[in-house]
């Protein structure tokens, strides 16, 4: 029998934890509940039952991988077109300025990416905001405080959006390996589709939902003390946005990079306008390939067709890019391939942030839940 190789996430998840868990019962809590995660009164005992710990060891777990910088959130990932607006951006930023200028975007509130690459245009950030007026008002502004221009790439067509990350993939072959059956019904379900906007009022649980739950014992309760409304409406809302497709998944957030998933690649595709649904279909089906969309052209940047792969390393990276774009039909079309340098930012986006209803006092009691 061949020896077994650490996945990624036993790599980081072998670290250990206050809790007592095992590496395999620490990886489960990040790896299985990137998706689906319980719509319930105590959710972290739920998950504890699956694994044969009590919800405080689940609660103490997750607060420790927030401590180690694995975990970024437990919360909802929106579709693109449910509400707010976001645009990705790009600027060539002279050498000897980078670091100044990155500091300057990544204090932007309303970005929520920002990552060195391999190109002239060597800065790309993801700008966020409450609407499209508000989103080109911050470019505009970082414009001004930089003296730079800034290329606007927005999205004009998802094809695939974060469907998480499998976290036992092998180190040594890549991503593409052993998804698991909830990433395999995300991939069958890509499909170019209709959001439905979520009406004004519902954005104060759309802001909540986008920072993610607190680490307590009963959280949808916390949240619906600020709202005014029943737990049960909360979740009951929550698995209506689901359903709608409003949410993509609501569940864990794991910080890649920590978990030892280091390299990504975006691959921008120059495309022709009639083909460029059904390449983006072909690809996003692809496995290994995480993010697939396509965005505006702009002067002097001709790719309509992006996606995201992303692996332990580069050469894991190239192999499955190369496997997808042949498999896509893709593998003779003009393209460029922009491995990331450095990450300066990775925050959840805040589409809702300024519909956030005021926090409270919670109480101890709460907080030791």
């Amino acid at each position: 029998m061949a020896p077994h190789t650490a996945t990624a996430g036993e790599c980081r998840a072998a670290d250990g934890d206050d809790a007592g868990l095992s590496a395999a019962q620490r990886l489960a809590l990040l790896n299985v509940w990137q998706r689906g995660f319980p719509l319930c009164d105590e959710p972290f005992a739920a998950v504890g039952a699956t694994l044969g710990l009590s919800g405080l060891q689940v609660l103490q777990a997750y607060r420790q991988c927030a401590r180690d910088g694995v975990l970024s959130r437990i919360g909802a990932v929106f579709a693109p077109g449910s509400g707010g607006a976001s645009t990705l951006a790009a600027m060539a930023v002279p050498t000897d300025r980078l670091e100044a200028v990155a500091a300057i975007v990544s204090a932007h509130p309303g970005v929520n990416h920002n990552y060195e690459r391999e190109n002239a245009r060597n800065l790309w950030f993801v700008m966020t905001g409450a609407s499209t007026v508000q989103v080109e008002q911050s470019i505009a502004l970082l414009e001004a405080d930089t003296g730079l221009p800034v290329l606007r790439l927005p999205m004009l067509r998802p094809y695939r959006i974060d469907l998480a990350f499998d976290l036992a993939f092998d180190r040594a072959t890549g991503p593409a390996q052993g998804l698991t059956p909830q990433m395999r019904h995300g991939m069958a379900s890509a499909s170019v589709c209709t959001t439905p906007m979520l009406a004004a009022e519902d954005w104060p649980l759309a802001a909540l939902a986008e920072q993610g739950l607190p680490l307590v014992k009963q959280p949808y309760a916390h949240w619906a003390r600020r709202l005014a409304c029943t737990p049960a409406q909360v979740q009951t809302t929550l698995e209506q946005w689901l359903h709608q497709g409003v949410l993509k998944r609501f569940g864990v957030v794991v910080r890649h990079h920590e978990l030892g998933i280091a390299a990504n690649a975006m691959t921008v595709l120059d495309v022709p306008d009639a083909d460029v649904d059904a390449a983006g279909r072909a690809l996003a089906a692809q496995p290994g390939v995480t993010l697939a969309y396509r965005r505006a052209r702009a002067t002097g940047w001709p790719y309509n067709l992006y996606c995201m792969v992303h692996g332990a390393h580069r050469s894991a990276v190239l192999q499955v890019l190369q496997r997808a774009l042949e498999h896509s039909g893709l593998a003779g079309v003009p393209r460029e391939v922009l491995f990331s340098r450095r990450r300066f930012k990775q925050t959840g986006a805040r589409r809702f942030a300024a519909a956030a209803p005021q926090a409270q006092d919670e109480g101890v009691a709460d907080a030791i839940g």
